[in-house]
């Protein structure tokens, strides 16, 4: 069986005990069966320990042509179950029954686009466990205040409780990539909830993060009114502000024309 190439910004995991690890941070019961996907098995590492639980229902997606290939072959059983697609631009629905848990190697350089696909569905996903450049984790991770905190983290913490599990060595990696790794582990929250319109929370987070230097006042004043919001938030800067502060900011704009 000849493994696939290494391309695609792809690095596949090699080291067992962390490709377990990985997969038992996933909090799903073994009392019902549990649909899960896995984003980018690669050389299906993940994906053998995945199979080992019988009350995972495993759905594959990969983009590399070899790797698909080379997985059609390993895991003949669930072969009808492993699509050769792009998962930003795949329908989900159509392909599996939600909810579903995602679990994957998200690959470095599409990982931001990989979360808003996720949001997208953020209703069909309830958890996601996955493996991502280091300082990417350490910044979705990230609470207000912090220099790392920003577009990312505010909105995937509108909908994902966001838990730094920890740091992978780039040495368990082929090829290694030039930077450390890390797990990360999102449950669907509740804050959500509370939100009038993601469209316009999106785009006001986006619009205040933009230019993280400025006050509110300046980041937002050519895209908003800025006369709805308090001054004493339109002195601060977008880091200072909690997620709880941009739901309510963007709330006031939910009739605002889309």
């Amino acid at each position: 069986m000849l493994r696939p190439k290494k391309h695609l910004g792809q690095h596949f995991l090699t080291d067992n005990n962390i490709a377990q690890k990985i997969v038992n941070s996933l909090i799903i019961s073994d009392k019902e069966i549990t649909n899960c996907l896995e984003i980018g098995p690669g050389e299906g590492v993940l994906t053998k320990y995945l199979l080992e639980k019988d009350y995972i229902n495993l759905f594959m997606v990969e983009i590399d042509n070899d790797a698909y290939n080379f997985l059609q072959e390993k895991f003949q059983d669930i072969s009808e179950r492993i699509f050769n697609q792009d998962f930003l631009k795949m329908s989900l629905p159509e392909n599996i029954t939600a909810p579903f848990v995602v679990i994957g190697n998200f690959p470095y350089n599409i990982s931001s686009q990989i979360f808003f696909k996720i949001i997208d569905f953020y209703l069909d996903i309830p958890q996601v466990v996955c493996m991502l450049q280091k300082e990417v984790a350490q910044r979705i991770a990230a609470n207000h205040g912090n220099k790392t905190y920003g577009i990312l983290s505010v909105i995937l913490q509108t909908f994902y409780d966001i838990e730094y599990l920890f740091t992978v060595n780039e040495n368990v990696f082929y090829p290694p990539p030039n930077v450390k790794s890390a797990v990360i582990r999102m449950i669907r929250n509740k804050k959500y909830e509370k939100l009038a319109d993601k469209k316009t929370f999106i785009l006001l987070v986006k619009t205040a993060f933009a230019t993280r230097r400025k006050t509110m006042r300046n980041a937002l004043k050519s895209v908003f009114d800025i006369s709805k919001i308090d001054k004493t938030i339109l002195d601060c800067r977008a880091e200072q502000l909690s997620v709880e502060q941009f739901i309510e900011i963007s709330n006031l704009y939910s009739d605002r024309e889309k």
